[in-house]
């Protein structure tokens, strides 16, 4: 199924060719261009802004081989395709061009010409010879120009630029406002030891068993073990266990101020972390949870080590 999306993904960004005068095709209900793309609109609305090249499409797309669906998102309309250069005739990219807003419309490949650029991408029912077709079908939504997206690339950037600089600032104001006389490391991250445990220390090779409740500096609980914490903060899932999460050091990739701070650390201790983003998911954030230059906030208890 993945190979199927990505040859659906590899199809659609593919893009320009002069779209031709439609004329009649050997498959039923549909008209065909002089480079072989067949096409079928079952709506138009030619007063819509019209595709370009460097577009990104926010459409509804379900691409089939024969009557089969390799992929859909209908009704989702997604940004889904950019429109750029194409790959050869009868490419998905000059039926792209034909689109206006408001369109909804079938487009039709040779199988087999498909087959030529993506030889180990076709559908496992695909025989060669046998005339089948890939079809799109898209219902277009809306349009984001080539110009409205370097707009927001650049919104984007400044944004980014704007939090890293104001992160600073941030983590002195949150230092102060609670106290915090601990010093930090030399990378920025304050480790503050709340009750000093007395058993095994956690070590590369050793398996641990760790409690947690994460949060931003305005105090909004965005992950955690534990169930009073994670109802507090309107994010418990009834789908999840909520126990200590349990994990070999070493062999499981968490971010770099968790795994320095718990360094050394022996069983029974309960400490909070206060990362900077540079320790934790820095300028990429995470999902919608975390947004970029964010520093964190961990309340860690270590259950066990062994």
């Amino acid at each position: 199924m993945k190979k199927q999306i990505r040859l659906a993904i590899v199809m659609a960004i593919a893009a320009m060719v002069v779209a031709s005068c439609g004329q009649k095709s050997d498959l039923p209900g549909y008209k065909q261009t002089k480079t072989g793309l067949y096409y079928k609109f079952m709506k138009q609305n030619k007063k819509g802004q019209q595709v370009q090249k460097g577009d990104v499409l926010v459409a509804e797309v379900t691409m089939r081989f024969n009557n089969d669906t390799i992929f859909s998102n209908a009704g989702d309309p997604q940004r889904i395709m950019q429109v750029s250069e194409g790959m050869f005739d009868g490419d998905l990219p000059e039926g792209l061009l034909m689109l206006h807003t408001g369109d909804i419309a079938s487009f039709a490949i040779s199988a087999d010409t498909m087959a030529k650029f993506f030889p180990n991408q076709m559908p496992p029912k695909y025989v060669p010879g046998n005339g089948d077709k890939i079809y799109y079908d898209i219902a277009l939504a809306d349009i984001v120009t080539a110009d409205e997206l370097e707009q927001e690339k650049n919104n984007f950037t400044e944004e980014m630029e704007k939090r890293k600089a104001e992160e600073p600032a941030a983590l002195e104001k949150y230092i102060k406002e609670n106290n915090i006389t601990t010093t930090p490391t030399s990378d920025g991250l304050y480790i503050i030891v709340k009750k000093k445990g007395n058993g095994a220390k956690v070590a590369v090779g050793k398996e641990v068993a760790i409690n947690y409740t994460g949060r931003l500096l305005d105090g909004t609980i965005f992950d955690s073990s534990v169930e009073k914490d994670a109802r507090e903060g309107n994010i418990y899932n009834d789908r999840r266990p909520y126990e200590p999460l349990t994990y070999v050091v070493g062999q499981m990739s968490l971010i770099p101020g968790w795994e320095e701070g718990i360094k050394g650390q022996p069983a029974g201790t309960q400490l909070r972390l206060i990362i900077p983003s540079s320790l934790g998911y820095g300028a990429q954030g995470a999902s919608n949870t975390i947004p970029p230059y964010s520093p964190l906030v961990f309340d860690l208890e270590i259950v066990s080590v062994k």
